[in-house]
């Protein structure tokens, strides 16, 4: 890791975002670094535009939102439409491949098409376990935190008698994350 990562995770509401960038975080503290998370959603409780935004930093972080993303996670078309053009140039675009079909030219230097809700059906039989599917292949991709500290912050912060599908999920992104090329 350098010396701070802003990562941005976006989708639409009710797609666990705003808990991923919850975990992410978590899992940056559990590893010994500062962090923050902030979120912002659409008027709409489900299907409108989301984001959380989780900073992970060696240093004190002195404003909790970021501008430019040096990681940017896409669930749904609608939000790399929105957020595609806040990615820092040479920054890490992580895509779901089954609802983000559409790119087109990107500052990006690494584009990773990642089929994240296939994956969760497939994996689990719950679409809703997309997000840890997403929160493992950001960590497979770019080892932003540990994948120790990822799992026990996933199972800080998960259902009580949803672990297994959980753990399933995230070691189902954790090796597409790890095996995928950009």
């Amino acid at each position: 890791m350098g010396d701070k990562w802003e990562v941005r995770l976006s989708g639409t509401g009710g797609q666990g975002l705003i808990l991923g960038g919850i975990i992410l975080a978590e899992a940056g503290i559990l590893d010994g670094y500062k962090a923050v998370q902030s979120q912002s959603y659409g008027p709409e409780a489900r299907g409108g535009a989301s984001k959380a935004e989780v900073i992970i930093s060696t240093r004190e972080i002195n404003y909790p939102k970021i501008g430019e993303a040096d990681i940017l996670l896409a669930m749904s078309q609608q939000a790399y439409d929105k957020y595609a053009t806040d990615l820092r140039e040479g920054g890490i675009l992580i895509i779901d491949s089954t609802l983000v079909t559409n790119i087109g030219a990107s500052k990006a230097a690494h584009i990773y098409r990642i089929p994240i809700t296939e994956i969760a059906k497939r994996e689990t039989g719950r679409e809703m376990t997309a997000n840890i599917v997403a929160l493992g292949a950001i960590v497979g991709v770019t080892k932003v935190v540990t994948e120790e500290a990822l799992q026990e912050a996933v199972l800080d912060r998960i259902p009580a008698g949803t672990e297994e599908m959980n753990l399933k999920a995230l070691n189902s992104g954790l090796h597409a994350g790890a095996e995928i090329e950009a």
